[in-house]
């Protein structure tokens, strides 16, 4: 990037995501917080919250994200502005991990409240809610899917963000899409038709992936097939 030059909006989002992989990939507590994200979703889809929970859920979730990473990132601008002890950075560190815990225990609460009363009627049937939802579930697969490559990215070390690296995350977006098209619309007369459709969009991202060198075939079929099964995997689990 030119020096005094702003950053496209593809670049901002490039750094953004950097940001998020580099806590990811460097601290502990980040990748708690992912796991136990993508276990709570997943939770949600077993019990069958309703759409406003979701948010709820989704919120929470969030507000945890930003406080951790907030809080690395203050934490790194007084590593780098002070070699030594100092009880005002200490203070600063102190109340940064405290917006952590708030948001934590804010989220506690919020899942507490959306799960008790499922879990006191065993009786309650995904199922029955998830007939009557699938954008709840598609919108759970592509946050997952996204998770599932934010994660892997900063396993790998691998790429940018949003330019090269395994997997593909927009081939793993885009499979996700087309296998969601694919169960919402199994009963429909124009099923096959939609299904190839998207198929071909899918394939079309990840074509303008490999073929402006940005991804190798390798890493778009690997985003493809990790966005088709996860999606796969819960349209089978929670869709019928």
């Amino acid at each position: 990037m030119n020096v005094g030059r702003s950053p496209s909006v593809l670049q901002s989002f490039n750094f953004a995501f950097e940001g998020i992989i580099h806590v990811l990939r460097t601290q502990r507590n980040m990748r708690i917080h992912f796991a136990i994200a993508v276990a709570v979703l997943i939770a949600a889809l077993a019990v069958g919250v309703r759409r406003l929970e979701l948010v709820a859920l989704l919120l929470a979730i969030s507000f945890v994200l930003i406080a951790e990473m907030l809080n690395t990132a203050l934490e790194t601008g007084i590593d780098v502005s002070t070699t030594s002890f100092d009880p005002l950075a200490k203070l600063a560190k102190d109340i940064a991990a405290g917006a952590v815990l708030i948001a934590t225990v804010n989220a506690v609460a919020v899942g507490y409240l959306v799960f008790v009363e499922r879990i006191k009627d065993p009786s309650s049937r995904v199922l029955d809610t998830l007939r009557e939802g699938p954008a709840e579930l598609t919108l759970v697969a592509l946050v997952l899917t996204t998770v599932i490559v934010i994660s892997a990215k900063a396993y790998t070390g691998r790429g940018r963000p949003l330019r090269g690296g395994l997997p593909s995350g927009h081939a793993a977006v885009a499979f996700a899409g087309w296998m969601a098209a694919t169960y919402i619309l199994g009963d429909s007369t124009h099923w096959f038709l939609i299904s190839s459709l998207t198929f071909i969009m899918a394939l079309l991202v990840a074509q303008t992936r490999v073929e402006s060198g940005i991804h190798s075939f390798v890493e778009v079929l690997s985003g493809g097939v990790l966005g088709a099964l996860v999606t796969l995997v819960l349209f089978q689990l929670f869709w019928s």
